[in-house]
């Protein structure tokens, strides 16, 4: 991946963190899987219960960048999300947005923490909803080549590289019809849209 896709990427993420923070929710874990250094899409965590549900989800994040055959996939979770949703204890620092980058002999993760400062709410608002709160980016360690990932994210990106064996006439487009009935939110670029 060319540092320019890798830059919008993580400028991307960066906003719909603060986006979905300032509106009171952390935005779910997203694979966007790329073929070739071409973005495939984005595909977001469907809704899932904690435990048990959770791992699957975010390990099925993989099915579309392996019916892709992507070669390089890059996956962007909250650490204290996964690690509640997963009943597992945090890989890192909290609050952290992760973002990975993974081909299928190598992962780098990139930690980019944040201390979480409350807005200051507007008339008519308070009770009804959550909380605002807006990200105040700390400097980002170094990256981590070969890191320890949590089980779910090291299942999704094994899978990403493991091409699915679907008898059907396109594996792509029904594999994005079903995750889609599944509840992920699938995004993809005009270049893999059917």
């Amino acid at each position: 991946m060319d540092t320019q896709t890798w830059d919008a990427l993580a400028a991307s993420m960066r906003n719909a963190y603060t986006a979905g923070l300032g509106e009171g929710a952390v935005p779910r874990p997203v694979i966007m899987p790329l073929v070739r250094g071409e973005l495939v899409g984005l595909i977001w965590l469907r809704p899932v219960e904690t435990g048990r549900d959770a791992l699957t989800g975010i390990a099925q994040l993989s099915n579309i960048a392996a019916a892709a055959g992507a070669d390089e996939v890059v996956l962007a979770w909250e650490s204290r999300d996964v690690a509640a949703l997963c009943e597992q204890p945090a890989d890192g620092p909290e609050p952290c947005l992760n973002m990975l980058h993974a081909t299928k002999d190598s992962h780098t993760l990139h930690r980019f923490p944040y201390a979480e400062q409350a807005l200051a709410t507007s008339p008519g608002t308070g009770a009804e909803g959550p909380a605002g709160v807006e990200p105040r980016w700390l400097p980002a360690p170094e990256p981590q080549p070969g890191a320890e990932l949590l089980p779910p994210v090291r299942a999704a990106v094994d899978y990403s590289f493991v091409p699915l064996d679907i008898d059907h006439p396109s594996p792509f487009g029904v594999t994005v019809v079903l995750m889609e009935e599944d509840g992920y939110s699938v995004r993809l670029t005009e270049a893999f849209a059917f």
